[in-house]
């Protein structure tokens, strides 16, 4: 037997699950880490934590999974996105924390950037939006914070990297200075038609082009783990963002295929195929994996509030004890009686774009109970997630035949079930729906030949499939009193 390790370094904690050769978890292990808030708004990781954190989630999932260190074949990395870190090429010492994907210190560089007229110059080379969200003005603002940090970069002394580059870099004891271009698309930095970084964004942020790493495919042998840490050397073999190792782990090889992510928020990709597809409803274009030099492109679309929704139930009114219990009490009724949920708490994304729109709740009679809101709560996050998939499908001009899901809120029943509803396309829930690591774990693999392309579509086994069952009229009826909510929701914070 052969195994994969897939290290999948996210926000709050490091993880690192062991496949074999099958594809099957043998065993995984997940450490937690502090989360840093030094003013507000404002959020970052010790680099160490991060560091440390995966190299022991590394060595206990080892240990765990009862195996000899020789038959590992590969390792791949999987990371949260756009997390900035600065490091000397030296000796790979940190100049500061990391500043976290979610850290809004940078808005006023964005807004310079928008004011000198650069929105639409970063959309057309990028792919994204102007937005603090993004590595670049992270950068920027550690170039501009840390004394003669510029000055050091343009003389070659440090090194930038998102949590890929960081971790393939110490791993392989600084051998390797390298982010694969899902990561790379994820900077503000990077053209991704071209796939180059940019020279006039790098001057538009006065960012030195020395000090940034070699952009590889998303599944390639970037270096050898360093035998220090499992005691002998080890290939590291993929590097990829989170959402888009998902993206891979699902089998969505082909344009049209897509994936919805149900966390906290839903993160929807839906692969484009050769050529990029610019949205008109402000999704994001972006790098969906790239193999052999070819990149494949993607849409990308979020929901802010998916199963944060649930918590929401469950924290702050108490209408459930647990989130599983709102499968349960949303079937006790035949439908929401009417009721229209919109959980705008911090206003609505893709493609409504509203940040003033709060949470409403329209419909409600004297019947309306308990159920009829835990249930109407639940539809919520499949109707947001039309929204997304509807823009994505006008967007691509493809037809989306069947949704592939993961995530938490995916274990819920009746939530997948009104989704193919509402969306009048199946949904396949896979055996494994620990996706990213999966991904992460198909990409290693086939670069050390495990696995070929023939045998990645074969990996992924279905839990369950959900297919529509809604009549075309009554679809219509309720996503157009959905919408007639949304409309109520938005403008609401407005003075």
């Amino acid at each position: 037997m052969k195994y994969i390790i897939a290290l999948d370094q996210g926000t709050t904690s490091s993880r690192a699950v062991v496949f074999d050769d099958q594809a099957r978890i043998v065993a995984a292990h997940n450490i937690e880490f502090e989360q840093i808030y030094p003013h507000p708004g404002w959020v970052e990781h010790r680099p160490q934590d991060i560091l440390g954190s995966q190299v022991e989630a590394l060595r206990r999932a080892v240990e765990k999974a009862k195996i000899d260190v020789k038959d590992i074949e590969a390792i791949g990395i999987t990371n949260q996105r756009e997390t900035t870190l600065l490091w000397e090429r030296a000796t790979g010492e940190p100049l500061c924390n990391a500043i976290v994907w979610q850290c809004r210190r940078t808005a006023p560089l964005v807004e310079r950037l928008k004011q000198d007229g650069l929105g639409n110059f970063l959309r057309d080379h990028t792919g994204l939006v102007p937005d603090a969200y993004f590595s670049g003005t992270k950068l920027q603002w550690m170039l501009d914070s840390i004394p003669n940090a510029r000055k050091r970069a343009e003389k070659g002394e440090l090194c930038f990297g998102t949590v890929d580059c960081f971790l393939a870099w110490n791993l392989t004891s600084g051998h390797a200075h390298v982010t694969d271009a899902t990561n790379a698309a994820r900077t503000m930095l990077y053209n991704i038609y071209e796939q180059r970084w940019d020279d006039a964004l790098l001057r538009a942020m006065d960012i030195p082009a020395q000090l940034l790493p070699r952009v590889v495919d998303s599944s390639q042998i970037v270096g050898m783990l360093d035998k220090r840490f499992l005691g002998r050397e080890i290939p590291v073999a993929a590097l990829a963002g989170d959402q888009h190792a998902a993206l891979f782990g699902q089998g969505c090889f082909l344009p049209g295929m897509c994936k919805n992510t149900y966390g906290t928020g839903c993160f929807v990709l839906m692969n484009t195929g050769s050529s990029p597809v610019r949205s008109t409803h402000n999704l994001i274009t972006t790098i969906g994996w790239r193999l052999e030099g070819r990149p494949s492109y993607a849409l990308e679309g979020s929901v802010f509030v998916g199963g944060a929704v649930v918590q929401w139930l469950r924290d702050e009114i108490r209408l459930v004890g647990t989130a599983a219990e709102t499968e349960e009490v949303a079937t006790q009724v035949k439908d929401s009686n009417g009721v229209f949920f919109v959980p705008a708490f911090t206003g609505l994304g893709a493609p409504h774009w509203d940040m003033y729109s709060r949470g409403t709740m329209v419909g409600l009679t004297r019947g309306a109970n308990r159920a009829h809101i835990v249930r109407a709560a639940l539809e919520s996050i499949a109707y947001q997630s039309w929204d997304v998939i509807s823009a994505m499908e006008s967007d691509a001009g493809m037809k989306n035949a069947m949704l592939r899901v993961d995530g938490g809120a995916s274990a819920n029943n009746f939530l997948m079930q009104f989704q193919a509803d509402i969306l009048n396309a199946s949904v396949l829930r896979p055996r494994v729906i620990e996706t990213t690591a999966m991904g992460a774990a198909m990409l290693a693999g086939r670069a050390v030949g495990l696995w070929n392309d023939a045998d990645l579509g074969r990996l992924q086994d279905a839990d369950r499939q959900f297919n529509p069952q809604m009549g075309e009229a009554e679809r219509e009826r309720l996503l157009r009193s959905w919408h007639r909510a949304v409309e109520r929701s938005k403008g609401w914070a407005e003075e």
